[in-house]
């Protein structure tokens, strides 16, 4: 299913740039910043239970990535992995583990028609999974949604810059014997940039259309 999803998403872009009728716009960036606003099940003071914090978040990396046709409807995909931090703090983990949050989201987008602030509002759907040495052997992949939006300035005519906002819902990652789910949802803020091309063939059509009237 991911195969078949990337290649989609390759294969959009290809068609897009490929039609003399549209234009396109590419936009590449990555996650700054990364809340959680979950809660997970751990063992505290020899019981075991819900808590009321979640995962204690560090720093994200990874990339966001999207196309924009001239229909104002975009495709995009994110990828980026979130680490824990580390130590006896509350909702840290075992730094033997060096344990992370990876989350995949397949998007769709739409750009207003606002073209001075150029904004983005999107959806998309994909997995979260704990990512460490050992986390394959004790949790489940889990499911999530999110929403989205971003706000773009330009910096040249073909050349912007933007920021954006994630709300993430992820509340099953699944502990395989104890059958408790922990819930990861969080907001996540990003950076990134965005080329536009420009398809070249309105010119020639209209260069056709002045001969023929000659």
């Amino acid at each position: 299913m991911k195969k078949i999803l990337l290649n989609i998403f390759i294969s959009s872009i290809f068609i897009f740039y490929s039609t003399s009728i549209l234009a396109i716009s590419i936009s590449i960036g990555s996650p700054s910043s990364h809340s959680s606003s979950g809660f997970v099940y751990d063992e505290v003071e020899g019981i075991y239970g819900k808590q009321s914090y979640g995962n204690a978040i560090d720093k994200p990396s990874g990339y966001f990535l999207g196309v924009l046709s001239t229909y104002d409807i975009g495709f995009g995909i994110d990828r980026y992995t979130t680490k824990f931090k580390t130590g006896t703090c509350t909702g840290c983990w075992a730094s033997r583990y060096n344990a992370g949050l990876k989350t995949k989201m397949t998007n769709i987008f739409y750009q207003l028609p606002i073209r001075a602030l150029n904004i983005i509002v999107g959806i998309g759907t994909g997995t979260t999974e704990y990512d460490c040495t050992v986390c394959s052997t004790y949790y489940e992949k889990g499911s999530a949604t999110q929403w989205y939006t971003s706000f773009g300035m330009s910096i040249i005519s073909s050349l912007e810059i933007h920021l954006s906002y994630r709300s993430v819902t992820a509340k099953n990652i699944t502990n395989k014997y104890t059958d408790m789910k922990d819930d990861n949802s969080g907001t996540v803020t990003g950076i990134g940039l965005s080329f536009n091309f420009s398809g070249g063939d309105e010119e020639e059509y209209d260069d056709d259309d002045d001969y023929d009237e000659e």
